[in-house]
């Protein structure tokens, strides 16, 4: 087992992570109030947008993540850290923000 740090920027917030849990799993140990629902990869509310490092996570492009961008942002719900991270909470990928900005244009 190894364990890596993920920093969370603009928080001042870092864990360590074995390469065998995921980050939320980490993060609700910890206290640290990162975002999430179904913690299954579906609902993308825990996405992070990976700034620095790599993570391992085989199914996020099931759940709804483009090649592209599995690789610039993390689900934490099944992300398991494969280096040392930087992290930043709460951006969701350019799918998902377009999906959001459709459904808020459709709402007018």
């Amino acid at each position: 087992m190894t364990e890596y740090t993920v920093e969370f920027v603009g928080t001042g917030e870092s864990i360590t992570v074995s390469d065998k849990q995921t980050i939320l799993s980490r993060c609700i140990e910890e206290g640290i109030a990162q975002e999430y629902s179904c913690r299954v990869g579906m609902c993308l509310a825990c996405s992070a947008e990976i700034l620095e490092g790599e993570v391992e996570q085989p199914v996020a492009v099931a759940r709804g993540l483009t090649e592209e961008e599995a690789e610039r942002y993390a689900l934490t719900c099944m992300a398991r850290p494969a280096s040392d991270l930087r992290l930043d909470r709460g951006k969701y990928p350019p799918s998902i923000e377009d999906e959001t900005a459709d459904a808020a244009s459709a709402d007018d």
